[in-house]
């Protein structure tokens, strides 16, 4: 499975609605200049939270988008899934031999529980606790 731009950069306006969780409608522009993305891509993505009721847009001078929900209600797996469609890694599934078909559930229900066990609160939290990025790792040729 892979996560598309549309599923990262989804993330990344939940966590930013919810780190301003209750400040009032943040404008899509705010959070599109702070995380260097495509204003225009953020809309794309918004309406889809929208229409998936994890957002909700406010009009006027003083509008943007706001949560619909507190952030400990919302689950990264429902903005995957609202972004991404439903988690599968493997197509066609039935044909796999049976030792196979078992490996590739064992790894969905995996993906599909820490989906489900983080919560936007949790995201905003590690965000603020993390000083530096995790050591990514290095591999010479």
């Amino acid at each position: 499975m892979k996560i598309s731009t549309k599923g990262r950069y989804g993330l990344t306006i939940m966590i930013e609605l919810a780190k301003k969780y209750g400040d009032g409608p943040i404008p899509l522009k705010v959070i599109a200049k702070d995380n260097g993305l495509s204003e225009h891509y953020l809309e794309q993505l918004a309406a889809l939270l929208r229409n998936a009721g994890l957002i909700k847009s406010v009009r006027g001078a003083y509008g943007g988008y706001k949560l619909t929900k507190e952030p400990k209600h919302i689950h990264a797996g429902d903005i995957i899934r609202a972004l991404e469609g439903p988690i599968v890694l493997v197509e066609g599934l039935e044909n796999e031999p049976p030792a196979q078909q078992a490996l590739w559930l064992k790894i969905r229900d995996a993906v599909r529980e820490v989906l489900e066990k983080t919560t936007l609160e949790d995201l905003v939290q590690y965000n603020q606790n993390e000083k530096e990025p995790p050591e990514a790792y290095m591999f010479y040729i």
